[in-house]
């Protein structure tokens, strides 16, 4: 028997709504990858995006455990000499709160133009609200702990 391999035009794309009010970071942020690889389904192959849609509201109302939202420092690179900048969990909240779970979820993404599509497909929203009701997303509930 042979290995099914999927094609990108034969891929059925879903959209799944995740309220991030008071989820963990890194286990949310996992759990989007996941999706937006398309790990969840039976067919899925490594180097086609078989990944579904993900909306993610709340995104200013996720958590960190332990000192991590003053300990952990995000730096990015402005491109000129000298221009390392960084700031603290916190810090990245109170400017733009998509931003943490953004940077999570990139990083357990392939670090490739596949990588790159896949990630368009996330939406990331900080209020209740968002444009995407005429998708009908599927509410994905809590993990349980």
């Amino acid at each position: 028997m042979k290995t099914y391999s999927a094609k990108p035009l034969e891929v059925e794309r879903k959209w799944y709504l995740i309220d991030a009010e008071n989820e963990i970071l890194g286990r949310l942020a996992t759990r989007i990858a996941n999706i937006l690889r398309g790990k969840n389904k039976p067919e899925y192959t490594p180097n086609v995006d078989t990944g579904d849609f993900v909306v993610v509201i709340n995104a200013d109302k996720i958590r960190v455990t332990g000192k991590k939202e003053t300990d952990k420092i995000y730096y990015h690179h402005t491109g000129y000499p000298g221009g390392l900048k960084s700031a603290s969990f916190k810090e990245l909240m109170e400017k733009d709160a998509r931003l943490a779970i953004e940077k999570a979820v990139k990083g357990m993404l392939p670090h490739n133009t596949l990588g790159a599509e896949q990630l368009t497909k996330l939406k990331i929203y900080a209020g209740n609200e968002h444009p995407h009701a005429a998708q009908k997303p599927i509410v994905l509930e809590k993990e349980a702990k």
